[in-house]
């Protein structure tokens, strides 16, 4: 998972972050050795979806997935007893993205409710201040869910995937005022859902997943000119998957090599080759991740296990991975946690 994408990759380390949809803590420190386990939940932090770090790793941020949303931060001085410094005002409603300009000045927020993106300061102890920005995304043919919000590779573009506008947006960023300017709005085809998007260690590629089509767009990205094009489409399952399927994350191989995608309804981890720069995609197959709704996933440093959220079962599962082939093999074991979210290493 290359730069600008929802998280740094993660460092290797004994620990783990567990966010859950459970309505009271929804954070939980985990210990990392064969797998995971439990030990400890941080109080304070309901329904914590989506987890990012600051650039140095001294700061840990949640979303607080609710209908009046907010978003926390947590001191990581001591990364196994997280502290909650404190929350603030997504602006909008059910925040379900979030992340860290890399300057770590600035937390970028996508409200999935109400369809929008806010901007929030990053103070030096790395409390959050009230919004500098709040961008309203306009409906297509559905209202606006924006479900993510990231800083391109190269730091000068930020980028923010809704899915019921059947959109992509490009933004220009002023680190002076903490301020937005719509740059780009790429409409795909109606109904493509669009939800998150990757991008290839090259920079010049985005892979970004459309959770009502179960397809994939290859699009090119110009850095410069901060544009993406779209190219090759890619189905997520065969003709052979179940009616219902919504495609939950995607992420990269860190040499480019692969690219890899969670599929909600077939339960799978679809394997795609990536070849011609990362231009073109080929689908090599489907492994079952143990569980029922895989939300999230996460590789580890090593790229040796995938750590799988599966929400409906709520269960994380870790697979092995076979980073020479990018074959992904049959769960090793699973940790009980409600309603998981995300997994995110330390």
């Amino acid at each position: 998972m290359s730069a600008g994408t929802a998280h740094a990759r993660p460092r290797s380390g004994s620990l783990a972050y567990v966010g859950s949809y459970a309505p009271g803590d929804g954070l939980d420190v985990a210990k990392v050795h064969n797998g995971l386990s439990l030990r400890s939940a941080v109080a304070g932090d309901a329904n914590a979806s989506w987890l990012a770090y600051s650039p140095d790793g001294r700061f840990l941020y949640s979303t607080n997935e609710t209908d009046d949303g907010s978003v926390t931060a947590l001191d990581l001085a001591d990364p196994a007893n997280p502290v909650v410094l404190n929350s603030q005002s997504s602006g909008g409603d059910v925040p379900t993205h979030l992340s860290v300009h890399p300057s770590g000045r600035f937390l970028f927020v996508a409200n999935y409710g109400s369809g929008s993106v806010a901007v929030l300061p990053i103070g030096g102890d790395g409390t959050l201040g009230a919004c500098t920005d709040l961008v309203q995304h306009q409906p297509g043919s559905r209202p606006p869910n924006a479900h993510q919000v990231v800083t391109d590779p190269s730091g000068n573009w930020v980028i923010s995937v809704d899915l019921g506008a059947d959109s992509v947006y490009v933004y220009e960023f002023d680190t002076s005022s903490g301020k937005l300017t719509e740059h780009q709005h790429l409409v795909l085809p109606d109904g493509a859902g669009p939800r998150h998007l990757a991008f290839h260690p090259g920079g010049r590629i985005a892979y970004i997943v459309q959770e009502l089509r179960s397809e994939v767009t290859v699009a090119g990205w110009d850095r410069e000119t901060g544009t993406l094009t779209p190219g090759q489409v890619v189905a997520t399952v065969g003709a052979d998957a179940p009616a219902v399927n919504y495609p939950g994350e995607v992420q990269v191989a860190a040499d480019g090599r692969f690219v890899y995608v969670s599929n909600r309804g077939e339960n799978s981890i679809a394997t795609f080759a990536a070849s011609a720069g990362g231009a073109t995609l080929t689908l090599l197959g489907h492994t079952p991740t143990g569980g029922d709704w895989p939300r999230h996933f996460t590789l580890d440093a090593t790229e040796r296990w995938i750590y799988v959220s599966n929400q409906r079962s709520g269960t994380v599962t870790w697979l092995p991975l076979d980073k020479t082939t990018g074959t992904v093999g049959p769960p090793a074991n699973s940790l009980a946690v409600p309603a998981a979210a995300m997994v995110l290493l330390r």
